[in-house]
């Protein structure tokens, strides 16, 4: 049986038809894509219809059957299509759990007993390690630059990976981290003698602005500098210079901090308006949607569920612990040369540029 259960219709366009006989009210969708009750519409004869709810395994129910040889067409809508383009290049993480247990677990093999929940566990640890170092699991956000110069950390982030201003061409122009100012993850309130104070609770009574922030913040960008500024060429060596050029002052491409006190990313007031590109990982379990894998990660992720629940039970000899430990190893080591995606024409052809010396 083929893995394939759309038709081109359904894939390529979004679209499922039904025909009307006058006594059916339950019409049922086979979408890789699960329907909600805003990623899609109800056409019957052309007209978009609302006399129908949304009832179980995707099936459309209508408040009154639709006529003889009416047409009906379920029509997803342009976001749910274009997270279905490209699926049959990942397998989700529930197959996964489903297929480890099918061969893997039961009797005359090598695990004879887990439970479900154990395997779970496991996949889905997997996932999230698999997801910081060898799946193709960069996000991206387009965002435009407020006049406060801070953005929200996305909800699922973990960490950055690269962050970039557009400019009219649509080019990227990386944005590089500071050294040279940082954010405070607290601000206590001090007396005269430098002492934080408490509140009637015992707590340390905090300010609501950060000193240091609010003074990058306002720095100019004129040449005029003042004495204590640490762009004053009279100043030279205070914060490292004498030694070189630091690689984020070397560059008209703004700067920015990451603000843990307040979870957002700090940029310079150079970049405020602009157009930028914030590309991220997260460990792949924050919505249903990325709890998938790809297809060429598949048996290392089997490898690293077998040998993950293994390793933690008493009683298996070690010999088979540090078999899985290796085959864990093998796997994981194919599955990230598949994801590389390295192409020799592309390689030859960035070898065939003129002039160019390779430095080692």
């Amino acid at each position: 049986m083929g893995l394939i259960t759309e038709t081109n219709a359904q894939y390529y366009s979004g679209q499922q038809a039904f025909i009307g006989d006058n006594i059916s009210v339950d019409f049922k969708c086979t979408f890789n894509t699960d329907l909600t009750s805003t990623n899609f519409i109800v056409k019957v004869n052309g007209n978009i219809v609302t006399n129908y709810t949304l009832q179980a395994e995707n099936t459309v129910r209508f408040a009154v059957a639709p006529a003889t040889n009416d047409t009906i067409i379920v029509e997803l809508n342009k976001a749910a299509i274009e997270n279905n383009y490209g699926s049959y290049e990942y397998i989700s993480l529930n197959d996964i759990i489903n297929n480890f247990i099918v061969a893997y677990i039961g009797a005359g093999k090598l695990i004879s007993s887990a439970k479900r929940t154990d395997v779970m566990f496991h996949a889905k640890r997997g996932l999230q390690e698999f997801s910081y170092d060898t799946l193709k699991s960069i996000k991206s956000q387009e965002l435009t630059i407020p006049p406060s110069l801070s953005i929200v950390i996305p909800q699922d982030y973990v960490n950055y990976v690269k962050c970039s201003w557009i400019d009219n061409a649509g080019a990227k122009h990386i944005i590089y981290p500071t050294r040279v100012t940082s954010s405070p993850n607290e601000l206590p309130l001090q007396d005269t003698n430098g002492i934080p104070t408490q509140d009637n609770d015992g707590s340390n009574t905090l300010a609501n602005q950060s000193l240091t922030e609010e003074r990058w913040e306002n720095r100019s960008l004129t040449k005029n500098f003042q004495p204590d500024d640490y762009r004053d060429s009279t100043n030279e060596g205070l914060i490292g210079q004498r030694y070189g050029l630091q690689p984020e002052e070397a560059q008209v491409n703004g700067m920015f901090t990451i603000n843990e006190r307040t979870g957002t990313f700090s940029f310079s007031s150079d970049l405020a308006g602009k157009l930028i590109i914030l590309e991220y990982i997260s460990d792949g379990l924050a919505v249903d949607l990325d709890m998938k894998l790809p297809k060429m990660a598949e048996q290392a992720m089997y490898m690293h569920i077998a040998y993950s629940i293994l390793s933690g039970r008493a009683g298996v000899p070690e010999y088979l612990v540090n078999r899985f430990k290796r085959d864990r190893s093998s796997a994981l080591r194919n599955a990230k040369i598949r994801l590389s995606n390295i192409k020799i024409e592309e390689i030859a052809q960035v070898f065939r540029n003129k002039s160019k010396w390779i430095k080692h």
